[in-house]
């Protein structure tokens, strides 16, 4: 098969008898070309099917009007939810995004930042990878002058804008309720805790845990990559144990299902025997049955907000402050912790 030349500013100069300066002035609505030329252009353009180089129009500006995002996965709804809200307002303000994800591998996330570099975005905003320890290319990010914000999962140390929600308090709220509900034996399905946020719900776990009186195992309290399968690994592996929890804290919503269905299959009832809550309000958190307790971690506003911050970034850039903006988390008490209901 043929392949069809890319259509250029010489081309369109050369149909219209104008200088290839003049046609890259109408394109970018230049004040000094007259609307009859500007027209004449842009119908050429669209005739010629012209696709104008953002990277050569980057590097002649110095600016791309392209952000990166950098998740850890696309099955999730709260990724997806705070990429849609990203987009939303930066659409608005004249850029476009280019989404990418790390499948929670360190050595993909590296390559995702070299390859946005390379393409000379104006920003990069992300949620690190499970396997990132190394933050050799966070800080490369910076010293390329790259404005970077980062969301849900971040590290103090590199000193840029955060948005998160308080994940310290979202563990109070949990273990608050299942000691409410008469649950004594609360284990934890934790995220690695050399990530930020899943040490914070350790550490919230264990402090609420003390403060209600009860003790904290450590052997219920088992890390690993919140995947359907951890779930219903750890679950099973809970439920092999010479004492069982009555309770299940799940940091993330997948594993909590993967929990749920090992539950269920060991003919376990849910709330009464094992109560279960887990960790984002996925959506099929209330079609399930019984339906996930879990924690709203606000993706909506996680997404604006690490846009706006963003966008203050851009048009401020001698900010000296650091913005580091912290949401209340929502425990949404559902069937499968509540036993009072009937």
């Amino acid at each position: 098969m043929e392949n069809k030349k890319k259509s250029t500013i010489k081309d369109i100069a050369a149909v219209l008898g104008l200088t290839p300066s003049a046609v890259s002035k109408a394109l970018n609505d230049h004040p000094r070309i007259s609307d009859k030329t500007k027209m004449a252009v842009k119908e050429a353009a669209i005739q010629l099917d012209y696709q104008p180089n953002y990277l050569s129009s980057a590097l002649r500006k110095g600016k791309s009007n392209l952000v990166g995002v950098i998740i850890p996965r696309v099955n999730s709804h709260f990724f997806s939810s705070v990429v849609e809200n990203i987009e939303k307002v930066l659409n608005l303000n004249g850029y476009n995004i280019i989404m990418t994800q790390s499948n929670e591998l360190y050595a993909k996330e590296c390559q995702e930042i070299d390859t946005l570099l390379k393409i000379q975005v104006d920003g990069i905003i992300a949620s690190m990878a499970n396997e990132t320890t190394d933050l050799e290319y966070y800080q490369k990010i910076k010293s390329k002058g790259t404005e970077l914000v980062l969301f849900d999962r971040g590290e103090e140390e590199l000193n840029v804008d955060y948005v998160g929600i308080d994940d310290y308090k979202s563990s109070h709220l949990v273990i608050d309720h299942l000691v409410s509900q008469n649950c004594k034996r609360i284990a934890h399905i934790a995220g690695f805790k050399h990530i930020r946020i899943y040490k914070e719900r350790i550490r919230g776990y264990k402090d609420a845990l003390e403060k209600s009186g009860l003790a904290v195992q450590e052997h219920w309290i088992i890390e690993s990559n919140l995947r359907l399968d951890d779930g219903r690994r750890i679950m099973q592996q809970l439920l092999d144990a010479p004492e069982r929890p009555d309770a299940v804290y799940v940091a993330g919503d997948i594993a909590a299902l993967g929990a749920l269905q090992v539950l269920l299959e060991n003919n376990i009832k849910v709330p009464e025997e094992m109560a279960l809550i887990g960790f984002s309000d996925e959506p099929f958190t209330s079609l399930t049955q019984p339906s996930i307790s879990t924690v709203n971690q606000h993706s909506d506003q996680i997404g604006k907000l690490a846009a706006e911050a963003f966008l203050e970034r851009i048009n401020n850039p001698n900010k000296k402050t650091i913005n580091r903006i912290i949401l209340e988390p929502e425990l949404i008490i559902r069937q499968s912790s509540n036993r009072n209901l009937k």
